[in-house]
């Protein structure tokens, strides 16, 4: 039995979670300070944590900037609806998804099944040896390694997810829907921008240009194309 962590100052808020998750095969802990929050958190004992902005003791971002230091164990934040500054903000913090309150429970549900699938692939799932080079990006399937120009570079669940769907076709055009469905598993909704500030993390990690051209490209109101590696002259 998987057990996610809920940080919420909110006791009531945490039994309705646990209510929702429970029969879904998840165990729930819930604690409700900040700093309790993170050492929970870094306890190597959960599989996901369900992380509130607002907490006391440490704000939510703090609670998430001190997990990334020392760990990639996946974080839904919640957020305020219409609170868009500080979903951005989460998700280029390294929040793995986001969720406006008030929310329904069950689409927290399947936002935690969606973020474990992409996290968590059975053995039997696991490509027994990929390796996937790209320009200067390789990307090693068996260990989710990548590395540009042999340098590792640590990436979250989600951007790991979005770099690998981006090097199936270099040089053509994913648009956003097929990315978000691809990616964050659900679908495209209007104002929905979680995939763009994953994208643009994407570029702060991996470098905005490879070989002089912009390295993952926007086309304006459909998509992204990833930069076509180019042969090198003799």
């Amino acid at each position: 039995m998987q057990q996610i962590l809920v940080v919420d100052d909110d006791i009531e808020l945490c039994e309705l979670v646990a209510e929702y998750l429970e029969p879904e095969g998840y165990k729930v802990e819930a604690v409700h300070q900040g700093p309790e929050g993170v050492t929970r958190s870094l306890s190597g004992e959960h599989a996901l944590v369900v992380l509130d902005y607002m907490l006391p003791g440490l704000n939510g971002f703090e609670v998430l900037r001190q997990i990334r230091a020392q760990s990639s164990l996946p974080v839904v934040m919640l957020t305020a609806r219409g609170d868009d500054v500080n979903r951005i903000i989460g998700l280029q913090m390294g929040a793995d998804d986001y969720l406006p309150k008030p929310f329904n429970p069950m689409e927290l549900v399947a936002r935690i099944n969606a973020v474990l699938r992409r996290t968590q692939a059975e053995p039997d799932q696991l490509p027994v040896l990929e390796v996937v080079i790209v320009g200067d990006i390789e990307m090693d399937k068996r260990t989710r390694a990548v590395r540009r120009e042999g340098q590792p570079i640590e990436l979250t669940a989600v951007e790991y997810s979005l770099l690998e769907r981006l090097l199936q076709t270099p040089g053509r055009i994913l648009e956003r829907e097929e990315l978000v469905k691809d990616v964050l598993h659900r679908e495209l909704s209007p104002f929905d921008r979680s995939i763009d500030t994953h994208v643009s993390n994407l570029r702060k990690k991996l470098g905005h240009t490879v070989n002089g051209v912009e390295r993952i490209k926007t086309v304006r109101g459909v998509g992204y194309i990833y930069a076509s590696p180019e042969p090198k002259a003799d």
